[in-house]
């Protein structure tokens, strides 16, 4: 079942704060934002990219080192300060993502909002997600959030597709 849902993936939408990060949010006393990424996700998120699936990001807040690096890794369809998923969804593809065959990853309660959306086929979620969502995911990722966790996440999904290119 997994597989067959994974082999139907058009995109994918991303949380960022538990997913691409560890959760955890540092202020700096000149009120600088800092965020560490996995450097490993980057890599996956660009193989995706260039198998032809589409990558979005939705999150709750705004930052401006998370558009920083949607524009490193030529991500374009960015929606920041969502108070409602589901609707910043609706409008990414009235840009031009994909409206069907979604896989959505996220950590925490709000992201229901996104595995409830009708374009989502595959919900998936981090190792130390809430454990409402640990529950409700198809896929769960044996790697933390901010641990390179879309590289267990594209390999899956390419794999399924027949488009894994390092066998």
């Amino acid at each position: 079942m997994l597989q067959e849902l994974a082999g139907t993936i058009r995109g994918i939408v991303l949380d960022v704060d538990g997913v691409l990060t560890d959760g955890k949010i540092i202020y700096g006393s000149d009120g600088s934002e800092h965020k560490h990424f996995h450097v490993q996700d980057g890599g996956s998120l660009k193989l995706l990219s260039a198998q032809g699936i589409a990558i979005a990001i939705i999150t709750g807040r705004q930052s401006s080192v998370v558009q920083r690096r949607a524009d490193e890794l030529g991500i374009t369809y960015v929606s920041q300060g969502a108070d409602d998923k589901a609707e910043a969804l609706n409008q990414l593809i009235t840009q031009g993502f994909p409206n069907t065959n979604l896989c959505a990853i996220g950590d925490d309660v709000q992201d229901f909002q996104l595995f409830n959306h009708p374009a989502v086929t595959l919900m998936a979620t981090v190792a130390n997600a809430h454990p409402a969502v640990l529950a409700k995911a198809q896929f769960v990722t044996q790697r933390r959030g901010g641990d390179g966790v879309i590289v267990e996440l594209s390999e899956l999904i390419l794999r399924a597709q027949g488009r894994w290119p390092y066998d």
